[in-house]
């Protein structure tokens, strides 16, 4: 079974609970905050899923425990960390970088993004990663013009 590692703010009702669901047993959630991870320990306790580990991490500044994950996926995280007032470009190289360390040579690293476009996704993760496939998203039209309210990609690391 892949190890998956999922960077979600507030994972407890996330794709930590579907993946445990569905079989899933090799599944890691990271949060800064160890109060998230009270709350989602909480109710997967509830939900009787022990097959998911919980880990108070900054992945910006990650210890050497976490690494040789198969499928990383975030939902949130990346966006967060882009709205950072406090030198966002930086902390954007800082997250590549620590998703390249943790994530297996032809790994996987499922996105989805409400601030970036396909585009602009493509161009963060150019070095070390390679589109595999865009996930389809809901699309709306305005003035003529079609378009996404979030971006969803999946990518390979090279």
């Amino acid at each position: 079974m892949p190890l998956c590692l999922i960077l979600e703010p507030e994972m407890a009702f996330s794709w930590l609970n579907l993946l445990a669901k569905f079989g899933f047993s090799n599944i890691t959630g990271i949060d800064y905050s160890p109060s998230a991870i009270q709350l989602s320990g909480s109710i997967i306790e509830k939900e009787g899923l022990s097959n998911i580990k919980l880990e108070v991490e900054d992945f910006l500044n990650l210890s050497t425990k976490l690494s040789g994950f198969h499928i990383c996926i975030d939902k949130g995280t990346f966006d967060a960390i882009s709205l950072n007032p406090d030198n966002a470009v930086e902390k954007r190289r800082q997250y590549v970088k620590s998703l390249s360390r943790v994530l297996e040579v032809k790994g996987f690293f499922l996105i989805t993004s409400c601030n970036w476009t396909k585009e602009e996704l493509l161009n963060e993760f150019s070095e070390g990663f390679e589109l595999f496939e865009e996930l389809p998203t809901p699309t709306f039209s305005f003035g003529g013009r079609s378009g996404n309210s979030v971006a969803s990609l999946v990518f390979q690391k090279t």
